[in-house]
Order: structure tokens, then sequence, then C-alpha cells
């Protein structure tokens, strides 16, 4: 007698692929895909700044007074400046929409103190979603070395550190601004922070899950340490110092006091060496420099190396070439 019940339905092409996802997903160590997170990211921004043309460019990657003026392409052929000038119309139009204020930075450095809130009490209360991170580090063939749990507090507070400073510049130096941001540029900060915050632990998985026993610090963590933290106070100060004098400019006049006597950015340049040291302070036994958060400094180079370059065409353009032509825009001897 036949059954009535019909047979089972195979699963779809796109649930069989979202399976083999997540299962290939669970077999990768949680610091590499960050690591393959900020490199991607990285690298989306350079191929947008390398192969698109500069009025593109800057509707895409500049904000405030740098994207304003964007004009018609005026090089090439006619055939070749129609086609410019389509494409940088539809770019126009596709980043006009969803702009929001630039004033919304700040949710960056908020996101930042409620991560590192979150993982602070997964830490103290032996929480699941920290145990699980750390137990998959460990288990998928993550580093075998780890940082100690010294390291991982001293990289926490300097997160802490960085982003109380920042809501406080929002708060109280920074004057309010009309400038907008395209969202995409918003959503890759959130998600920017996001893995950062998993970065300051990841590296220190296997101290994390031997927190009673692991020593608590090593002789080369506290070498490290000792290197990092004066290089972290220095870029700390300095970008406040930058921020400051920013703004008590008068609008969109030329920073020429401090380190804008030597850089077009050098609140940009605090900013990379402010992660340089994060990935120095947590750098696991037998590291230099912490894998994760060097991929995190090479998308803050790449990003506001972008914007940096920018900078300069827009003081160059309104100041003259001579007002930046001794300037490094943001990294000495490089660029």
């Amino acid at each position: 007698m036949e059954s009535s019940q019909s047979p089972p339905q195979p699963a779809t092409a796109a649930t069989a692929a979202a399976a083999l996802t997540l299962e290939t997903l669970t077999t990768i160590p949680p610091a590499q895909l960050s690591q393959a997170y900020f490199i991607l990211a990285a690298s989306a921004v350079f191929l947008i700044a390398s192969a698109t043309p500069t009025e593109a460019r800057k509707l895409l990657a500049d904000y405030g007074a740098r994207k304003d003026g964007t004009q018609a392409p005026k090089d090439g052929s006619e055939e070749n400046r129609r086609r410019q000038s389509r494409f940088i119309s539809l770019v126009a139009t596709v980043t006009s929409w969803g702009q929001v204020p630039h004033s919304w930075f700040v949710a960056f450095y908020g996101l930042s103190l409620a991560c590192s809130a979150f993982w602070l009490g997964q830490f103290l209360g032996r929480g699941s979603v920290l145990g699980y991170l750390a137990s998959q580090q460990v288990r998928t063939g993550g580093s075998g070395s780890s940082s100690t749990l010294l390291q991982v507090a001293v990289v926490w507070v300097m997160m802490v550190l960085q982003a109380g400073r920042r809501i406080y510049e929002h708060a109280a130096v920074i004057r309010p601004s009309k400038s907008t941001i395209w969202f995409v540029h918003w959503l890759l900060g959130l998600s920017f922070y996001l893995f950062v915050s998993v970065a300051t632990w990841v590296e220190g998985s296997r101290a994390i899950l031997d927190a009673d026993d692991a020593p608590l610090f090593t002789p080369s963590s506290l070498f490290k340490i000792s290197l990092a933290t004066p290089i972290f106070c220095y870029a700390w100060i300095n970008q406040y110092r930058c921020h400051a004098h920013l703004a008590g400019l008068k609008k969109y006049s030329l920073p020429q006091a401090g380190l804008f006597r030597r850089f077009v950015c050098p609140h940009y340049t605090c900013e990379c060496l402010l992660y340089f040291s994060l990935a120095l302070a947590g750098a696991p036994e037998g590291q230099l420099l912490n894998t994760t958060f060097l991929c995190a400094v090479l998308f803050v180079v790449v990003n506001l190396g972008v914007t940096a370059m920018g900078t300069r065409r827009w003081y160059a353009d309104k100041f003259g070439q001579a007002a930046v032509a001794h300037k490094w825009n943001m990294i000495p001897f490089v660029f």
C-alpha cells in the first residue's frame, strides 16, 4: 500500500549554500575572520580611490567642504567625457540617498564603549559569548600563542580611553557642523568598531579560557606594554590637541599650529599611531605585533589616507599649492 505522504522536498540551493557557508565559517578562527574583514574593507576603499575618476571619488569618499564643487570631466575625448559625466551623475544620485549628519560619528565611540562594557561583563561573569569566541579561536587552530591577561586589560583600557575622549570632544570641543556623510561610510565605521572590539580579546583566548591558572604577565609582555604605552599617550594627547586646534579655527581656514606645521592631517597620523600601539601592546607571546590589530592598522591607514589626499587637494585649491608643498599627508617620509 502506497504511503499518502509526499516525499521530503530536497533543500533548496540557497539553503544548502547557507549551510555550507556557516559550516565553513565555524572552521575559521575568529581572529582570522576579523583580519579578513579589515583586509577586505581596506581593499574596497583602495579600489574606490584608485579605480574611479577624481570627481566620482570625491562623491564616494569625501564629506563636508571637500566634496563641494564636483565638476564634469574635462580631459579625454568627447565620448569619454560623456561616459564619465554619466557615471559621475549616477554616483552623485546614489550617494545623495541616505546622507546622515557628520555628527553621527559620535555613534562610533558610543558603540566602542558599549562593546568594551559588554566584553568586560562577559569576562568577569564568565559569559557564554566570550567563552564561545575564545573556545572557537583555540579549537579551530588559531595561533598557539596568546596575549596575557594583563595585555588584554591594557588594550581594553586604551580602547576605553580613546572612545571616552572622542565622546568628550564631540560634546565639548568640536563645533556643530551641517556637513553630512553617506550612510555607507557610517555603517563601515560602525562595523569597524565592532570588529576592533573582538580584536581586543580574541588574541588572548588561551589566557581567557585558563584565567585562573594563566600568568597575569610575562617579561616579554611587560616589555611590549612598556613600548606601546608612551606611543599611545603621545598619540592620544596630540590627537586631542589637533582636534582642539581645528575646532578653534575660523571655518574653512588653514590649520598651522603644532603638528599641522609638518602634516596636512596630523590627527590621522595620531590615529594610526594609536592603533599601532594597540597592535604592539596586545602582541601574543613570540610575536612582535598583534596580527589582528595590525590588519586594523592597514584599514585605518588606507581609509584615512584617501581622506588625507582629498584634504590636501582641497587645501591646495583654496590656499595655493605652496600652503601644503612642504607637508606630509600623514606618514612622515612615506606619504
